[in-house]
């Protein structure tokens, strides 16, 4: 691959302009919206991942729902769109507040722990990890309405199947769950002294007989520290970085899972806000890195995002079979919205010259014959399906007839030639219309 794409990057090397490769870089998973607070649920063979969502003209921190993202292979996301948002507490009284969550599954069924900055923290439930996500209380599971030090909530069942639940800034707290979920056990704890480096963000779980507890280091700006324990409830020890602080991110938020043999931090940063402005607003941005555990149970340091190889994909992907628009490894300058008549997500705001990346495509030893989209235009355009980069030759070329409308999808097909074997695919917009005259739904080869 050779996308190149020109940026500031004095949070790099210098102030002035340059270029970057990001084709060697570990960039933001998610490019379309801005990210953060990764959550990170590993259920049925898939990673769900559960993120806080800026604004794209937010300055400061203008939050109001909860997005989900998908993957079977670490590298290319599927986009669910907004699963749960403040409106779904009719208790509040601010829109704005919808802080890092939590999603944990239980009996069959989806718990969202959800602060809401300034009235505690609430729950959702769901029979599904994609939603709805109701209020079963109808009030605060945690709210010491004295202070706002109730937020970042996270959620771990141990082997006894005890449910407790950590949060807090800058103290951090802890409280038994009972059964339901969604009731207190007992009293909240508050530890009696400081993780060293503790800040916010905690994230609790237990690996092989050690109980850890990440988080957000002291601000600013915030690394990703951790502390480990033989309890659930510590005393806790701090071991000090798992990634530590840099100028070049201001703000982090960790989420750790293991998935497929693999151990991975996720967390944030401002990556995508600075390929515009290196002007400071809470946009920021999810990134993941796969991390190792030494065999005392520490784990090892790893670098900042921009500075480690892309993660790598632990599966290809399938194209015969219907992939959904907005799944993609990069897609910079596109937007995605849910349709208004329940057909789910499309890809939107496409302009000429942009496109989706998918890695690691599978076209198998007989290759690609057929490309099938179901795409909805105002105006004529193309989609061009190129190989391992942009600017290589076309191996199909679909053009997009007009529809009567952007709410009129319809399935559109063109040849496709020497597609075979595994590689990046690249989904070309060409198009002399404008940015809301074309949205797209799906696709497939045959």
């Amino acid at each position: 691959m050779n996308l190149k794409i020109k940026f500031m990057v004095g949070f790099l090397l210098t102030s002035t302009l340059g270029t970057v490769e990001i084709s060697a870089q570990n960039m933001p998973l998610v490019q379309t919206k801005y990210t953060a607070d990764s959550a990170p649920m590993v259920y049925n063979d898939t990673v769900y991942l559960y993120t806080t969502h800026d604004e794209d003209t937010a300055n400061g921190f203008e939050m109001y729902d909860w997005l989900l993202y998908t993957s079977t292979d670490m590298v290319n996301w599927t986009d669910h769109g907004a699963v749960a948002s403040t409106k779904d507490f009719v208790w509040r009284t601010r829109d704005n507040g919808a802080w890092a969550m939590h999603v944990i599954a239980r009996n069959g069924k989806f718990y969202m722990y959800c602060p809401l900055h300034g009235h505690g923290i609430g729950v959702l439930v769901s029979d599904t990890p994609y939603g709805p996500f109701k209020d079963p209380i109808g009030k605060p599971i945690v709210w010491d309405k004295s202070n706002w030090y109730d937020i970042d909530p996270s959620v771990w069942i141990d082997d006894d199947g005890q449910a407790y639940m950590y949060w807090g800034n800058p103290y951090t707290y802890y409280a038994r769950l009972n059964d339901d979920m969604v009731t207190l056990k007992d009293s909240v704890v508050r530890l009696p002294y400081h993780i060293e480096h503790y800040q916010e963000g905690p994230w609790f779980y237990k690996r092989k007989g050690h109980y850890y507890l990440a988080f957000a280091s002291t601000c600013c700006p915030e690394a990703i520290g951790y502390a480990m324990s033989e309890s659930p409830t510590g005393p806790w020890t701090s071991k000090g970085y798992i990634m530590r602080p840099t100028d070049r991110s201001r703000g982090n938020h960790p989420g750790i899972i293991d998935y497929k043999g693999h151990s991975y931090v996720f967390g944030l940063n401002y990556d995508i806000m600075h390929l515009q402005t290196m002007e400071h607003h809470e946009r920021r941005s999810v990134s993941a890195s796969e991390i190792t555990y030494n065999a005392d149970g520490t784990i090892q340091e790893v670098p900042y995002w921009l500075d480690q190889q892309p993660l790598k994909q632990l599966e290809y992907l399938n194209p015969y079979r219907r992939v959904e628009a907005e799944t993609m490894n990069w897609g910079y300058g596109l937007k995605t919205e849910k349709l208004a008549d329940g057909r789910g997500i499309a890809v939107t705001n496409i302009d000429d010259g942009e496109y989706i990346r998918l890695r690691g495509v599978d076209f198998g030893k007989k290759g690609a014959r057929r490309f099938i989209a179901s795409v909805a235009a105002t105006y004529e355009g193309t989609i061009e399906l190129r190989l391992d980069g942009e600017k290589n030759k076309p191996v199909g070329l679909l053009h997009v007839k007009a529809t009567g409308g952007t709410d009129r999808f319809q399935e559109m097909t063109c040849k496709v030639k020497k597609a075979k074997g595994v590689h990046d695919l690249y989904l070309c917009f060409k198009k002399n219309a404008g940015k809301d005259d074309m949205k797209f739904d799906y696709w497939k080869m045959k």
